[in-house]
């Protein structure tokens, strides 16, 4: 299973719910992408293929590399499509939590300085806000692509709490 949505907009938080509701494997894609520095480890690719392969995981649908190897091993695509506003307000409150408390994500990284949202176009605040709008396009093409799959599209978080208690069993 993949949990699309972009930057901010609750993949992670969800695709861990849906773990433990299931008793599957949540595989936080961010840790294995992510190496020292920030930079994207080698196996990357490598990883996803081998967790993929295997039965009951779910995942966070983000990487251009290997969207496609997910969506062909998936059985169904949940889809946070949550107002920019809702989304622009998620993933501030969590970058400027992570920044102030020094949090240590993957591979010993920490958010960078709060300043350069105004100078890197990848700082995730600002990666949110300009990419907000292509998963639109993903998900139209991945429908088009593979349209055997289910996509459930949940575009508030009323929505995603009601299937949360009516559409997973468990």
């Amino acid at each position: 299973m993949i949990v699309a949505g972009t930057s901010g907009a609750g993949k992670t938080t969800l695709s861990g719910s849906i773990s433990r509701t299931l008793g599957i494997e949540h595989v936080e894609i961010d840790a294995h992408y992510h190496g020292p520095g920030w930079t994207r480890r080698e196996s990357f690719q490598a990883d996803v293929e081998e967790f993929s392969s295997r039965a009951g995981w779910v995942t966070e649908w983000q990487y251009g590399i290997v969207q496609d190897q997910l969506a062909d091993c998936a059985d169904l695509v949940v889809w946070l499509d949550l107002p920019r506003r809702c989304v622009m307000r998620q993933v501030i409150t969590r970058t400027i939590r992570r920044r102030f408390r020094r949090a240590v994500l993957w591979n010993d990284n920490i958010e960078p300085p709060l300043h350069r949202i105004l100078f890197e176009a990848d700082h995730i605040v600002h990666w949110a806000w300009t990419t907000h709008h292509k998963t639109h396009t993903r998900i139209d093409e991945l429908a088009k692509r593979l349209p055997y799959l289910d996509i459930v599209r949940l575009r508030s978080r009323a929505e995603i709490d009601k299937w949360m208690d009516f559409s997973l069993p468990g």
